[in-house]
């Protein structure tokens, strides 16, 4: 793959993706869901042959659990809220099964599951640790609302201020090697998930890569991040603390 250098991170573009399919069966995908029943059907639905998919559902009301196993999913019941929580009870799930390599998306279908092997491919082929999903040349409008856009420019000033490296995206749908990922020891409960996650790749030298995919608007709902001015505030201000704390 040939990647284009940005500060210390790397940027691949649509024409430089790897043209090798991995094997997916070392895969496995974590999906923290709260209440997604109704945008469920469509992810699992476009979702490659992979080793698992493992739903991690964070104490749903809306039967999330039925729809996910309906659709072949294995289902873990996460009962302490947060998304980091959510994320840890899979990531132990796809560890202990001898997965090589998980992949961490969202249930709301904003990104294409297609996709995934973009992410995976560098890491199968050991050209990276570490690829995150870069939404930000390539979202629909309106798929990536005000609040995240100013908290995506925040987070990734401030780890650059504090590290050096500069990401372009804090995006969710990710890919990571099992042993690096375990190797990080996460800790947060919740928004500042994906903070201590970039920090720490940094901190302990992984190569890292960001590759661009589709972002798309919600199927139903409102995120649950940026659906009110209230939790986009709470999740801006955990990702600032996140960042003073990882960096360390």
């Amino acid at each position: 793959m040939v990647c284009a250098r940005l500060d210390h991170a790397l940027v691949a573009t649509e024409g430089q993706l790897a043209a090798v399919s991995p094997t997916l069966t070392h895969v496995a995908v974590i999906i923290p869901a709260l209440n997604e029943a109704e945008s469920l059907p469509y992810v699992l639905s476009d979702m490659p042959s992979v080793g698992a998919v493992f739903v991690v559902d964070n104490g749903s009301t809306d039967g999330t659990a039925d729809i996910s196993r309906s659709h072949g999913a294995r289902v873990i019941f996460e009962p302490s809220k947060g998304y980091g929580n959510a994320c840890k009870a899979g990531i132990k799930e796809a560890a202990d099964s001898g997965f090589e390599v998980v992949v961490i998306l969202d249930g709301d279908h904003s990104f294409n599951p297609q996709e995934m092997e973009r992410l995976v491919t560098p890491i199968l082929m050991d050209e990276a640790d570490m690829v995150l999903g870069d939404r930000t040349q390539s979202a629909e409008r309106g798929a990536i609302t005000f609040p995240q856009r100013f908290g995506n420019m925040v987070a990734t000033q401030l780890i650059h201020a504090a590290s050096g490296f500069r990401y372009r995206d804090m995006g969710p749908f990710r890919a990571i090697r099992t042993s690096s990922l375990l190797n990080m020891q996460m800790r947060d409960p919740n928004y500042g998930w994906n903070v201590e996650m970039q920090l720490k790749a940094i901190r302990l030298g992984y190569r890292v890569i960001e590759i661009p995919v589709t972002c798309r608007n919600r199927v139903a709902g409102q995120s649950k991040i940026s659906g009110s001015l209230r939790s986009a505030l709470r999740c801006g201000l955990k990702m600032m603390w996140s960042t003073l704390r990882y960096a360390r």
